[in-house]
């Protein structure tokens, strides 16, 4: 008699389906403001940055070599890293301003 009354109990329920996803769009929201919106500002306003770049300014390349601008184009800049020695590099490649990082 006690084991039909053991099979006779239904068993506890789970959460709905709703319920199972509230946990993981949490998660999502954030993700989202902590990680993905602060990255996406910051490419913009370097986008800015490298838009805004003039003949003389002051500049550090991602490699680290610190130069000055002396010509540019819609994809290469060419910098002036010694007196007499110039480069010339994507314009991607530029890090930041030489004033900022001095």
């Amino acid at each position: 008699m006690l084991w039909s009354v053991a099979y006779a109990q239904s068993g506890a329920t789970g959460p709905s389906g709703i319920e199972q996803l509230v946990p993981w769009i949490a998660i999502f929201v954030v993700f989202y403001f902590f990680m993905i919106r602060p990255q996406s500002k910051q490419r913009k306003e370097h986008q800015k940055f490298l838009g805004e770049l003039k003949r003389g300014d002051q500049v550090l390349t991602m490699s680290g070599i610190l130069g000055r601008i002396e010509g540019l184009t819609d994809k290469y800049i060419t910098l002036e890293i010694s007196e007499g020695v110039k480069v010339k590099i994507l314009r991607s490649q530029i890090a930041g301003s030489a004033k900022e990082n001095a």
